[in-house]
């Protein structure tokens, strides 16, 4: 296991700013381990122990879901250079490959959604606005 910023143990894989700072993986492209973006997230929302724990849970599903399409993406990479490769191109697969991205990324898309959901019902009003905040000043990223 590595080593985080503040000498923290980094569980699940560390983040995708070399840096090491919560804007580069928190919720973004690359893989992250949980425990960063949520203790970010506890101090500067001010968030208790439930809270905290419920938030946990939810950016696991988060990351699990974008795992699953990073793996969906190298697959279909994979299809596609197969069909790059081939004597003829089949339209047919290219097709199929196609919507196996689209249902991928519909699958993410969906999962931020109910995450936001579950988040809003999570936070009090004072750290929705301190939330908000974050987002739109691209602090976090969903």
């Amino acid at each position: 296991m590595g080593r985080g910023r503040c000498g923290d143990q980094d569980e699940g894989g560390g983040g995708g700013d070399p840096g090491g700072g919560p804007e580069g993986f928190f919720w973004g492209g690359g893989p992250f381990g949980v425990r960063r973006p949520l203790r970010f997230l506890a101090y500067k929302l001010g968030l208790d122990e439930r809270q905290v724990g419920e938030l946990a849970v939810i950016l696991d599903s988060l990351k699990v879901e974008r795992a699953q399409a990073e793996l969906d993406l190298r697959r279909t990479s994979s299809g596609y250079a197969d069909l790059l490769a081939a004597e003829t191109f089949d339209e047919a697969a290219a097709s199929q490959i196609a919507a196996e991205r689209t249902r991928s990324a519909e699958r993410v898309q969906k999962a931020v959604q109910v995450a936001v959901g579950k988040i809003h019902a999570l936070l009090a009003e004072e750290q929705r606005r301190r939330f908000v905040y974050m987002l739109r000043t691209g602090l976090v990223r969903l």
